[in-house]
């Protein structure tokens, strides 16, 4: 039987295990920290990726903790006027097939480590394990209290720091700084008087900064904002605390609703935008990487997350249809050019939403705004298993079929 250590237990590493677990495939979960908590305010979870979730067992369950935006809205930083504006709710579910979710972190990670100690047992998600070192050919991971554990694959799910792409990738191969950084927060509703449409997705644009938000929680009740600005020019480390003040004073001339919810908690500190340039190799030996390990990229479509759990439906099926060998060697092409595409409209969708009052490209911004939805179909739209179907790869068994999560479009 095909064993599977994956190292990581966030977003992509959970379903992964749940997957596997479920068709019967040992894997064990060894992850940093000492217990799922909240690591980032809020995840939003589009089509592409809730509708694994769903075929998981676990759709109901975040149904009934998060989150389905109204509507997707486009507006002027200052003015408050709407660019674009795109349906949410029940109307993007009926067309793209799954629902678009805005969840708290911990009650994503908790709902699947639930799901996943059911399926694989409790004694099969180890935290508090971090991982020193990785032999990509032998399949095995060093543990921090010098254990060695080993599988027939070893995966790397552990995040845009990861020890395992350094082992698969080699060194210098990690994200680096895009020259924007950013600030998050939790508000509750009842806080913003002024907010208009306040269970919305929202992006609200201007020069050299830009504020997204959105409702999310079981009860409705908290907006999770992320406020970016360009700048500074270089950056070394992770999030650094910022002078007081320094958040509100980059959005002085800004709409009152923006200045209104970035005062209502108290300044966090700053971090660093990461991207990830194209890695030429995802596998090694029995190694593979997953999620932002491989591909971490800027989240202006919030797709990072859901690319995670693109790559874990992926690499789950090929790995219970296929012998690991064939199935690490599918994998990759199964989902490189998908991931690029991904992150290079992610960077450029941020290069418009900072643009000056007079920078040629307004116009051009307006329009892409007002055809996101359309145009960016494919992001949403897209599923992992049916890209399977399309794609098989060579091996001893064929891709069986499996139910497919059926749509209809508006």
């Amino acid at each position: 039987m095909t064993r599977v250590v994956v190292a990581g237990a966030g977003i992509g590493g959970l379903t992964l295990g749940i997957a596997l677990a479920r068709a019967g495939i040992a894997v064990d979960l060894y992850e940093r920290a000492d217990e799922l908590r909240e690591v980032g305010a809020a995840v939003a979870l589009s089509a592409n990726g809730s509708r694994h979730l769903h075929r998981l067992g676990v759709g109901d369950a975040l149904d009934a903790v998060s989150t389905q935006p109204t509507e997707l809205i486009y507006r002027d930083g200052r003015t408050g006027a709407r660019i674009a504006a795109h349906p949410g709710g029940d109307a993007y579910r009926a067309r793209f097939g799954a629902p678009y979710w805005g969840v708290h972190r911990v009650d994503l990670q908790q709902t699947l480590a639930a799901a996943f100690t059911a399926a694989a047992g409790a004694e099969h998600l180890h935290l508090g394990h971090a991982i020193t070192a990785v032999d990509a050919e032998a399949g095995a991971l060093t543990l921090d209290d010098g254990r060695t554990v080993a599988g027939d694959v070893v995966v790397g799910a552990d995040g845009v720091r990861s020890i395992v792409r350094e082992a698969v990738a080699g060194p210098g191969t990690g994200p680096t700084y895009s020259g924007t950084s950013g600030f998050r927060g939790l508000v509750p509703i009842a806080a913003l008087p002024s907010l208009p449409d306040p269970h919305a997705i929202q992006f609200w644009a201007g020069p050299g900064a830009h504020l997204l938000h959105y409702a999310l929680g079981r009860d409705d009740d908290t907006v999770n904002f992320l406020a970016v600005l360009c700048g500074p020019g270089t950056w070394d480390g992770a999030q650094r605390e910022a002078p007081a003040g320094e958040l509100l004073e980059a959005f002085a001339s800004w709409h009152p609703a923006v200045r209104e919810m970035l005062a209502a908690v108290p300044q966090s500190p700053r971090w660093p935008l990461l991207a990830q340039a194209p890695l030429r190799r995802w596998t090694r030996g029995r190694a593979v990487l997953l999620g932002d390990a491989c591909h971490a990229m800027l989240p202006h479509h919030g797709q990072g997350a859901n690319q995670a759990i693109e790559d874990a439906a992926t690499l789950a099926r090929l790995l219970v249809e296929h012998d690991p060998a064939t199935a690490l060697a599918a994998y990759p092409g199964g989902r490189r050019a998908r991931t690029r595409a991904v992150a290079a409209s992610a960077w450029d969708t941020g290069t418009l939403l900072h643009l000056d009052d007079d920078h040629p490209r307004l116009a051009e911004r307006d329009k892409r705004f007002a055809g996101y939805l359309p145009d960016n179909a494919w992001v949403h739209d897209h599923d992992a298993a049916l890209d399977l179907d399309h794609h098989r790869p060579t091996g001893r068994a064929p891709l069986r079929s499996v139910s497919h999560h059926r749509r209809t479009t508006a």
